[in-house]
Formats: structure tokens, sequence, C-alpha cells
């Protein structure tokens, strides 16, 4: 089963279980709790990001939820990503705590954030956050191919996404191609390298072609390839031009330009190394 396709405004993605994502998402990984984040998931609802993505191991859902309250949004009209921490118990009881510290009843998607202690042991745990309807999906991060099949196998209800780092630097094609055959959507985070990739010289080529900003660019190469992608930023101005990926195309010699960028051989690992 092929994981869904792109809904008709182009802007977000059917996942296998008929929950719909937004292709685009907001980031805040080392973003410090408090001001900083609250202030920067505000500009990213006010740029009209509907999408954001946060985690257990970021220490900053309080943060995250005051923004999603100050903005005014109805909680429906807000997508909310948060990860289990797997060097935690229980990923049941660790769902209620974020809830708690999001201020909302359910989370639209969790995630296992990385497969510490193995790829199976805390599925039963996600599955029973999924039943008490404390997250609409369920997902893994990091998980390679082999590490996803594990999963799947022992699973009564299938990953539907897998986070992992992507981007024409590391564009893991066996990852991409098997997931997008087992019918689980791909999320790329660090899309921009964390800021390395913006001063790559074909990247800015490619950018001055087109009258975009690298950011830009490796963003609309995701989209362009139905990845929800998640760039991340603390300026507003940034965050603002972050969101303009929808209001033009790259041309395939562009594409292909930034695919032969890859430094991983087309892997299909979710990592180069593990932090664990």
């Amino acid at each position: 089963m092929a994981a869904g396709g792109v809904t008709a405004d182009g802007r977000a993605r059917v996942l296998a279980d008929g929950n719909e994502i937004p292709l685009l998402g907001f980031g805040v990984w080392q973003v410090p709790d408090g001001r900083e984040c609250t202030d920067a998931v505000r500009s990213a609802l006010a740029a009209g990001y509907r999408h954001i993505d946060t985690a257990q191991a970021y220490g900053n859902e309080e943060s995250v939820g005051r923004a999603l309250r100050d903005s005014g949004l109805p909680r429906e009209d807000v997508f909310i990503t948060t990860k289990f921490h797997p060097g935690r118990k229980d990923p049941e009881a660790e769902a209620q705590r974020s809830l708690e510290r999001l201020g909302v009843e359910y989370v639209d998607l969790y995630i296992v954030h990385w497969p510490q202690g193995g790829a199976t042991w805390a599925w039963d745990g996600m599955q029973r956050a999924h039943e008490r309807r404390y997250a609409r999906s369920i997902g893994v991060s990091n998980f390679s191919v082999s590490e996803l099949d594990e999963v799947r196998a022992a699973a009564d209800t299938a990953p539907a996404v897998n986070q992992v780092q992507f981007s024409p630097f590391a564009y893991r094609r066996g990852l991409l191609d098997a997931c997008e055959e087992r019918g689980v959507v791909i999320e790329a985070y660090s899309p921009l390298g964390t800021g390395r990739h913006l001063g790559d010289r074909a990247v800015g080529a490619i950018a001055a072609r087109v009258g975009r900003t690298p950011a830009q660019v490796l963003i609309r190469w995701c989209v362009q390839r139905d990845l929800v992608v998640l760039p991340k930023s603390t300026h507003r101005e940034r965050i603002e031009e972050n969101a303009q990926v929808f209001d033009f195309t790259l041309a395939e010699d562009d594409v292909a330009a930034l695919d032969a960028l890859d430094r991983t051989g087309g892997a299909d690992r979710a990592l180069e190394r593990t932090w664990w």
C-alpha cells in the first residue's frame, strides 16, 4: 500500500490512517522554553503555519501550548506533534503529561523519538495512547527500514510516519522508497542542515536563478517530493520567508542538481550514527 497522496490544495498529505498532515511544519528543536519559543511559535502561526512539531526531550511543550492559546486559532486548525522520550518508561503516561503541558486534549501525532532500547519495546504503549485518543496518529522517528519493519510486524496499528533527517544533502532514497512502499510518510527534519546548507554554492546558484532564498529552495525541494518538512528559525522574518514555498516550482534540472548533493549514498538508514 502506498502512503496517501497530497490533498487537492497541495499543502497536506493524507496519512495511511486517513488523517491529514500539513506538508509545511514548524520545528522547535533547540528553542529554549519560555518567551523565545512562545514568540517563535506565535510568529509561525501568524505567518500561516498550521503544523507545530515539538517533543518531550525539547522541554518546551508548555511554551508551544501557550503560543497556541495566544494565537486564538481553533485547536482543530493546528496540527500538533510531540514525541515520546524513549528513555522514559511508559509512552501512554508520558502522553498524558505532554497533553497537560501543551494544554490540549489530544495531539495530532505522537512519535517514538528514536529507537533506544530496541525498535518495538515502546510500541504497545504508543498504541495505548492512540486507543485512549491522546493521539490521532502515531509514528516513529530516526528508524531505519529494518527497524520500521520490526515495528510493523508487531503492530496492531502501524506507524503512519517516520521523521528523519532529510534534505538534498541527506537524500535517503532507499529509506524514502521503502517508506512509500509501506504506506509510511517521511517527515524531513533539519532540511536546512541547522543552517549549514544555506551557504552551499550549488544551492545559492539555484536560489539566485529562481529569485528565492537558499532556505526556500531547500524547503521547496522537500515539498516537490510530497515530504512533510520541518524548518526551524527563531527570527520572524526567516519564519515568514520559509513559509513562502507554495508559489513557485523548481525545474527538473534544478531538482536533479540538488539530488546530486546527497552524502548518504541513497541510504535506507535514518542516521549515520546514533547519539544514545
